[in-house]
């Protein structure tokens, strides 16, 4: 384990500012004595970093969710579209059957696979 000793000799060093979006956040080192600076601030950072892996990781698997209802949600689209097109005096008992049998390719042409790899990309955190 491997000590750090940056902050050691800053005797006067009582707050770290760190910038961020929306403004400045800062870290208050109150009642630190000079000798514990740098391991108190490696742990903020360890924790600050913790915190971002297990957002960045909630992030991805909402993304997932979001993905499987966006795919859904096209398929859906494209049976109400075939349905729209089907009057109801013209509705057969064997067109009830190729209906039902036409659902997978629906969702195999409803487009899902074009619009989301177009839509990822613009949700997907960067590296």
């Amino acid at each position: 384990h491997q000590r750090y000793t940056q902050f050691e000799y800053c005797v006067n060093l009582t707050a770290v500012d760190i910038a961020i979006t929306g403004g400045i956040h800062k870290t208050v080192l109150p009642k630190t004595p000079h000798s514990d600076k740098t391991a108190q601030i490696s742990q903020w950072i360890r924790s600050v970093l913790g915190r971002i892996e297990h957002y960045k990781a909630e992030h991805n698997r909402l993304l997932k969710e979001a993905t499987a209802l966006l795919e859904l949600a096209l398929w859906k689209a494209k049976l109400d579209e075939k349905d729209v097109n089907v009057t109801k005096g013209d509705v057969t008992e064997g067109a009830i059957e190729v209906d039902k049998s036409g659902r997978s390719d629906r969702r195999i042409i409803s487009g899902a696979n074009v619009v989301i790899k177009n839509v990822l990309p613009f949700l997907q955190l960067v590296e």
